[in-house]
């Protein structure tokens, strides 16, 4: 991105888009929709003073989504970045504004120009994955929640099959477990619609551990294995990468998991390791030495998660299922 002359940082909101030229010091603010994007490039084209322009904003989710779309289809450069990273390179801000957000953007996006890589949308079956794997989530938390409740009532009535609060409680869950099955069914549409997803699907659930859930949040996540160069990065990414924390003399502490990473992975590699340890005879072996070396069960089960995370990035670059080695030992 060196070779730009001029960047325009975009703060983005649910009905607007506030826009700021870093070297112009120009700002106006546009519709969050296809008009206002039009708007912005014919106004960035009037008053930038290069032609040779790109454009940062924040992830916010579905708000930038629609920008990040409509840049990408008018062949468009631009970098989506993580809003901690422009908030903790912006310095002491002790005033917020729309304006004064689009102007930290800008001035994010001009001094690493160098280091910034333009950003990709996913394709349309990995957003539909996306949506529906959250819709899931969602709808799972929803009917446990509801489960728990009727649990409660069952305790404290004497006929609960004939209270009007029980039957209303069933119905709820039976419907919402339809519509978990119903989403689960059209994931696995999806997948099976795309040849390489589908493959790496299949290879990923050749690892004991991985699940239909799993493997579709790691072909999301890794945008089906092209974002990460190797599974150490997506480890770091998932927050179950340890890092060094030690200065000068006073401070040598043990390696430890960084508290930045995206949870939701993170949890259900937790919970994939702990069905590998179950059900793998190997990862059980490697689990009860790392207990016998004297590491504490969750460093030994985040030992098992990050074993998970490069057996999966192994059989995908491979591209063959994933082989027990003790079936083979003579």
């Amino acid at each position: 991105m060196k070779n730009y002359k001029e960047v325009v940082g975009i703060d983005v909101s649910k009905k607007t888009i506030d826009a700021y030229c870093y070297q112009a010091q120009v700002h106006k603010e546009f519709v969050n929709d296809i008009i206002g994007y039009k708007g912005l490039i014919k106004w960035v084209l009037k008053v930038g003073l290069s032609k040779e322009v790109f454009y940062c904003f924040e992830n916010t989710g579905y708000y930038s989504l629609k920008l990040a779309l409509y840049l990408h289809s008018q062949e468009i450069v631009y970098v989506e970045e993580s809003p901690l990273k422009i908030k903790r390179s912006s310095g002491v801000v002790k005033e917020k504004t729309d304006r004064i957000d689009a102007c930290l953007i800008a001035r994010y996006a001009w001094l690493y120009r160098e280091e910034l890589e333009p950003s990709t949308v996913k394709s349309n079956s990995q957003l539909e994955l996306g949506r529906l794997l959250a819709l899931r989530d969602q709808l799972v938390r929803n009917n446990t929640g509801l489960k728990g409740t009727l649990k409660e009532m069952k305790a404290l009535l004497s006929s609960p099959t004939i209270d009007v609060g029980c039957i209303s409680l069933k119905r709820s869950i039976d419907y919402l477990t339809k519509q978990v099955i119903s989403i689960e069914s059209r994931i696995k549409e999806i997948v099976s619609e795309n040849a390489s997803m589908k493959q790496n699907y299949e290879l990923l659930t050749s690892v004991k551990g991985i699940g239909l859930v799993v493997a579709c949040q790691l072909i999301y996540h890794t945008g089906n294995f092209t974002r990460f160069a190797s599974w150490r990065t997506f480890s770091s990414y998932c927050g179950t990468a340890p890092f060094e924390h030690r200065s000068g003399t006073s401070i040598h502490r043990r390696k430890q998991c960084h508290y930045l990473g995206d949870r939701k992975m993170k949890s259900l590699l937790s919970m994939a390791s702990v069905s590998a340890i179950q059900y793998d005879s190997e990862l059980r072996l490697y689990y009860k030495r790392k207990l016998a070396e004297g590491k504490d069960k969750m460093v030994a089960v985040n030992n098992v998660r990050n074993k998970i995370i490069a057996r999966a990035f192994a059989v995908v670059k491979r591209g063959t299922p994933y082989v027990v080695l003790q079936q083979h030992v003579a």
